[in-house]
């Protein structure tokens, strides 16, 4: 079974986490929330959220997809975590799915991982780092890093997400049940 982290911090969009992990837990996957720190933690619009675990729990824990949802200021926390980049970092050069959303971009540009590729974000957020090929589509893959523009495209990223790591046909399954 596929596997894929999400991760959580004050701040976060509480949007682009939730759909994230609904969509992926109705394709199937095993999902892990995890905080940045202990015990429930408030979003961007002040919604309390409980994750399932801490990041320090399931640092060496091996998974396929690391997913950072965006938010301020969630995206800042994320961008100046030294594990959180290391884990990009590192889920990248095992050639798994190194994602984000909205904000979260920054994180990816931060660990280095966006220098000279496609990628796409909430307008403005990459604008301080010019040596990524900035686009402006609701999803955006570039290998194994997949990036998308906000709240409003969460959908669109999580069933993406969903079919890189359980194929079209459980995407389209799971789009249908959603009577979208």
């Amino acid at each position: 079974m596929k596997t894929a982290l999400v991760l959580f911090s004050a701040g976060s969009e509480e949007l682009e986490a939730v759909t994230v992990v609904n969509i992926l837990r109705r394709a199937g996957v095993t999902v892990t929330l995890a905080g940045l720190r202990e015990g429930a933690l408030r979003g961007s619009r002040g919604i309390t959220l409980q994750p399932d675990t801490t990041l320090d729990a399931v640092l060496n824990d091996d998974f396929d997809m690391l997913v950072l949802p965006g938010g301020m200021p969630g995206t800042r926390h994320l961008q100046a975590d030294a594990r959180v980049l290391k884990l990009a970092q590192d889920m990248a050069k095992r050639g798994r799915y190194v994602t984000a959303i909205c904000a979260a971009p920054m994180v990816l540009a931060t660990a280095g991982l966006l220098a000279g590729r496609r990628a796409t974000c909430y307008p403005t957020c990459l604008d301080e780092f010019p040596d990524v090929l900035l686009q402006t589509t609701a999803v955006v893959e570039d290998g194994q890093l997949i990036t998308s523009r906000g709240p409003g495209t969460a959908m669109d990223f999580a069933l993406t997400l969903a079919e890189r790591l359980t194929g079209k046909a459980r995407r389209d399954e799971v789009e249908a049940s959603l009577v979208r």
